[in-house]
């Protein structure tokens, strides 16, 4: 009966048993989760966290619960679905790790010349996850043989979101990734996967889409049966993610949560029917609950401040990043919007006409 324990789970979860997935912190499979990694010396406990304490949230946590272990640990939720990586036989498996600010032990150089995008694709013959990450130098390459936390993305805060999606997804996922243009650090994609997902196969080789439209937006469904929308933009669009494109495609104003220590940070825009509004500060609802400025946080998120959208990213609001690829995973789930909306304590105006 115990070895049948975590089939029966994800059958109730809504997860198909035997595909690869996301996995919670409870150590079973997941559709989805939302963690949030809390700044250092957000509230009481964290000189003994020194910024490794999170919030985690799932479709049936009820909202945001406190991270099981740290984030540094390979049994929370963020460890524990990374660890196929670094296990003997990923031989199975297929995965691509992408980031502008690759860990320094792979090898590569940062890119500002490509997307401002963070991510992993991993898989195996049955299905898989995308994780939407805002953490500088994450994950260690494979080589690494072992789940870690960078010491760079300790002091700020960070915002995770792992997706389960079945294997045909990731033919689409692929397509949206060349106008992201990733800077892929580490990747296998052999054999019948290469043949299977060519797009995939051109963004390992760092090719990207050559004509317009520069900006795409397609519907993924996750394994439970969940909707996601991403939207994925390449450098030549040439305008801001959120007050250019996504307040517009989603009909509503838009809170934005971004790294807001960088030049040419873009101020809050209101000159569209949609307003575009800078988060200046976030607070975790409840005694106690962590509070800090957005200037001490880098992840990337924003919602619609009457729902029902709630969207992740890993693109900023600033000049710089215009003209950069990119993109952010949205959706209409009433758990994840109940959950970041409350989140939202204060946010910056909007100046005369603008």
């Amino acid at each position: 009966m115990d070895a049948l324990r975590p089939v029966l789970l994800a059958v109730l979860l809504g997860v198909p048993a035997g595909a690869l997935t996301c996995y919670g912190d409870s150590g079973q499979p997941v559709d989805w989760f939302a963690v949030y990694k809390l700044p250092a010396k957000s509230g009481p406990g964290d000189a003994a966290g020194s910024g490794l304490r999170y919030k985690y949230l799932d479709a049936t946590s009820g909202g945001w619960r406190d991270g099981a272990v740290f984030i540094s640990s390979s049994a929370g939720a963020v460890g524990r679905s990374l660890l196929p990586l670094y296990q003997s036989n990923a031989s199975q498996l297929a995965f691509l790790l992408y980031n502008d600010q690759p860990p320094e032990s792979s090898g590569v150089q940062d890119s500002s010349s490509r997307g401002h995008t963070k991510g992993v694709l991993l898989l195996d013959r049955e299905g898989g996850f995308w994780l939407v990450h805002s953490v500088p130098r994450f994950p260690p390459p494979a080589s690494s043989a072992a789940y870690s936390w960078p010491d760079s993305a300790r002091n700020y805060g960070q915002t995770l979101l792992c997706v389960s999606f079945s294997l045909t997804q990731f033919l689409t996922i692929g397509r949206q990734l060349t106008y992201t243009y990733p800077l892929v650090y580490d990747h296998k994609l052999e054999g019948a996967f290469a043949q299977k997902f060519p797009n995939l196969e051109e963004v390992v080789k760092g090719h990207h889409i050559r004509q317009g439209p520069w900006n795409s937006s397609v519907t993924l469904t996750s394994q439970a049966g969940a909707t996601f929308q991403s939207f994925a933009k390449f450098g030549n669009f040439g305008d801001d993610l959120y007050s250019g494109w996504l307040a517009g495609a989603l009909g509503s104003n838009l809170q934005v949560q971004f790294w807001q220590n960088s030049a040419g940070i873009l101020p809050s825009n209101c000159s569209g029917a949609q307003h575009v509004l800078d988060i200046t500060e976030i607070a975790f609802p409840g005694p106690g609950g962590p509070t800090f400025s957005a200037t001490e946080d880098h992840s990337k998120w924003c919602v619609a401040p009457k729902g029902p959208w709630t969207c992740v990213s890993d693109m900023n609001r600033n000049q710089r990043e215009e003209h950069r690829g990119g993109g952010t995973l949205c959706a209409q789930l009433p758990a994840l919007w109940k959950a970041f909306q409350p989140l939202v304590k204060d946010w910056e105006r909007c100046s005369e006409g603008g």
